[in-house]
């Protein structure tokens, strides 16, 4: 019962980890323009994603604009384009992986070895799915830091971090969770391999032919 319940519970996180995997890949707030040097009237709020930039006017009129050319973009917004585009690919089939690994362990349609194993690639698949969301997301946050205490960085173009990177964070961290449970229970249903093994007679021992077991 403990393992239908982990299971279950693996396969929730696991599927909003792979809705906000995709959301955040596709929200434009990953870096959203920020107020320093006490300029409280603000009239445009800048926000920078990786397929395109939005300017809110007063909150009231929001336009965006696609990025024109991919080749035309800087090796580090290509790295992460790539990086969340992977995880997402992977968090769907992870999800998948995990859909088969309940539906097959409930339903006893497959031996103990196949349910194992999707169980096992289940868990790999949530781990590296996290750690690939958390990547990117981490990477970003941390030159959005570095830049904001920068004295060198104009303050027009100082950034703060925005909700894209907050639900990459929380979508990472529900990923890696659902993918520990799953390990922890491949862990426990794992079919123990006890086998048994010959051993040869030795002298003064049974008959020439017989075999003792271990």
């Amino acid at each position: 019962m403990d393992c239908c319940v982990l299971q279950i519970t693996g396969l929730i996180f696991g599927g909003v980890g792979m809705v906000g995997t995709l959301a955040a890949t596709a929200m434009p707030q990953w870096r959203v323009s920020a107020y320093v040097d006490g300029n409280i009237v603000v009239f445009e709020t800048i926000w920078e994603g990786l397929w395109m930039d939005c300017i809110s006017q007063l909150g009231l009129r929001l336009q965006c604009k696609f990025y024109d050319s991919v080749l035309a973009l800087p090796p580090p917004l290509e790295a992460l384009r790539a990086l969340m585009c992977l995880a997402v690919g992977l968090a769907v089939l992870s999800f998948l992986t995990a859909v088969a690994g309940v539906k097959y362990s409930q339903g006893g349609r497959e031996g103990p070895r196949a349910v194992s194993g999707l169980i096992l690639a289940a868990g790999v698949a949530f781990l590296l799915t996290g750690t690939l969301a958390l990547i990117p997301v981490s990477w970003t946050g941390g030159s959005i830091v570095r830049d904001f205490y920068d004295g060198r960085v104009p303050a027009p173009l100082k950034r703060e971090l925005g909700a894209a990177l907050y639900v990459g964070w929380g979508s990472g961290a529900l990923l890696l969770a659902a993918g520990a449970m799953y390990c922890h229970v491949w862990c426990r249903a794992a079919p123990p391999a006890a086998h048994r093994y010959p051993r040869l007679a030795r002298p003064g021992g049974p008959a020439p032919g017989a075999r003792a077991y271990v």
